[in-house]
């Protein structure tokens, strides 16, 4: 990236750390636009199972690329940045600071440090993955994977699923290994970022990861589940896949009883922050960390941490 003050400003992290808050207090601080890099949030169906932002926050500052894609698409790494290089340069254009936001990982990487140029994976066989993963489920699909691709296998967990899916259709489909073409990156971000990463301890995190199920559930989220499964949709999309979707649609399919979707509920959520801060403490070594959730309390104080990286480019 290119040297010099900080073009942008990305904020990473597990879910439920705070992120959105103090991307939109940033924003509001700082002249900024926020720009979504959830991949679950992009999908105008699930709000509230998303976590999407609302109200008060969205009052704060200007929010792009949340709710625009119908639950019937997919989208890509590829096809988000593309969206996110626009809303950058608009922003941009109009005297705005871009905020990135978002525990996608990948899809901050994709804009910071370019697109792996794999070939594009005849959808049969991403159907015929799909499948296989829903047959013999992922500890199987990983153990395939570390028979054709070892070194993949051991950059993943087996319960990752979406990656390890991800990694056995390009091992099949070109015969060499997804770690060979991501070292192949091309595109890089031409500015210069600011990259904050949010870091709370392991309890605290997993506290606030429960009480945000509780507060989707009260808020609506089995009503959203409903509508939602109503769709009949294809059960390998993205939105499917949205935490805490199975769960309530086993509920609400007459398998489990609603108590027990709740707890397998937070469980995924658990287990799934847990993925994302290992994620970005190996992935993206080096960022600035704030090792704590983003709270009210702590407002003054984070928000001079984020005014020493937009001058400095560190923490």
């Amino acid at each position: 990236m290119a040297e010099g003050p900080p073009s942008i400003l990305v904020i990473g992290g597990p879910t439920a750390s705070g992120k959105s808050a103090l991307a939109a207090d940033a924003a509001r601080r700082f002249g900024g636009v926020v720009v979504n890099a959830d991949s679950m949030q992009l999908y105008r169906d699930l709000p509230i199972l998303t976590s999407r932002p609302e109200g008060a926050l969205l009052a704060r500052a200007p929010h792009r690329l949340y709710g625009v894609l119908d639950g019937a698409e997919r989208c890509s790494a590829g096809r988000w940045r593309a969206l996110a290089a626009a809303e950058i340069a608009r922003a941009q254009a109009g005297g705005a600071l871009p905020i990135l936001v978002g525990g996608t990982g990948l899809y901050l990487r994709a804009l910071l440090e370019g697109l792996a140029p794999v070939p594009r994976i005849p959808e049969p066989l991403r159907a015929a993955v799909r499948a296989l993963h829903e047959q013999e489920g992922s500890v199987a699909l990983h153990a395939r994977l570390a028979a054709r691709d070892p070194e993949a296998a051991r950059r993943l967990e087996p319960g990752d699923s979406q990656r390890v899916m991800r990694a056995y259709e390009v091992i099949e489909a070109t015969g060499r290994s997804l770690l060979a073409w991501q070292a192949e990156r091309h595109d890089r971000y031409a500015g210069s970022a600011a990259v904050l990463v949010l870091e709370p301890p392991r309890d605290a995190l997993y506290d606030a990861c429960n009480e945000r199920f509780r507060r989707m559930m009260a808020a609506g989220a089995l009503d959203e589940a409903a509508r939602l499964l109503a769709r009949n949709l294809d059960p390998g999309l993205p939105v499917m896949k949205a935490l805490g979707v199975r769960a309530l649609h086993d509920h609400l399919a007459g398998v489990t009883t609603l108590e027990r979707a709740v707890e397998l509920g937070r469980q995924e959520t658990r287990r799934y922050a847990k993925r994302q801060t290992t994620w970005f403490r190996t992935q993206m070594p080096g960022t600035a960390r704030m090792p704590d959730r983003y709270r009210a309390e702590s407002k003054r104080e984070s928000l001079a941490l984020v005014e020493r990286l937009l001058l400095t480019g560190r923490g």
